[in-house]
């Protein structure tokens, strides 16, 4: 039996509960992150993508996460520009963080453009940053099954699965394609049971859950075809 093989027991921080925000820490957690960081201390699960535009469907994953994950809150990272989709079609960066702020409360979800502020471009150095400009916050990186299916396709996608636990939420017509592409074979080890999820912040990565749930079947493609532009 190899290492590989072996079981997987996940190690869980012994600090990974009791990040509650309070006093005069809550109103700083609760505000919009910035570019130089903080200390502030929570589990926080982070939510990218392009928001054009944000939709009910961004809403139903980003309170899913939450609730299943026990985090404090979510950022929803509104890209300035998605290295694997064309521009065409793609609204100014105001325009999609003002959809993402509609759907946002801006306390336990919360609509940022931080991604722009520290100049990253690729997933795996805004993570690495927000990790070093946020030390004491617990993250967890939330994608849809769409992103796991293509994840291989990301820049150093391995170095953001090494870096940061992740949770996978059900895409329709993506599960299956997902749950058996090269991304969740290579981690198969690193996959934790659902009834696990409200511990995901605190384990070391890499370490993922898919959490089965009812899915929302809102696109940002359907309502762009829906609403075009000028």
């Amino acid at each position: 039996m190899n290492a590989r093989d072996a079981p997987i027991r996940p190690k869980i921080f012994n600090d990974f509960s009791g990040f509650l925000f309070t006093g005069s820490i809550a109103s700083k957690a609760l505000s919009e992150p910035g570019r130089f960081g903080d200390r502030r201390r929570g589990r926080i699960g982070l939510l990218g993508g392009s928001f054009n535009p944000a939709h009910e469907g961004h809403r139903h994953v980003a309170e899913l996460a939450r609730r299943r994950l026990r985090l404090d809150q979510v950022w929803l990272l509104v890209s300035p520009g998605n290295p694997l989709k064309p521009e065409a079609g793609m609204a100014p960066l105001p325009v999609r963080l003002a959809s993402a702020q509609r759907i946002a409360d801006g306390k336990r979800i919360v609509a940022t453009a931080i991604e722009a502020k520290l100049g990253t471009r690729y997933t795996a150095d805004t993570l690495a940053t927000l990790r070093r400009r946020f030390p004491h916050a617990r993250f967890v990186w939330i994608m849809g099954a769409d992103n796991l299916a293509q994840l291989p396709r990301w820049r150093r996608w391995q170095q953001i699965v090494a870096g940061m636990p992740f949770a996978v939420v059900p895409r329709p017509t993506y599960n299956q394609r997902a749950l058996a592409g090269q991304a969740a074979r290579r981690l198969r080890w690193a996959r934790r049971a659902a009834h696990l999820a409200p511990a995901l912040a605190g384990m070391a990565p890499p370490a993922w859950v898919f959490l089965p749930a009812p899915q929302h079947a809102a696109s940002a493609s359907a309502i762009r075809a829906a609403h075009p532009g000028p």
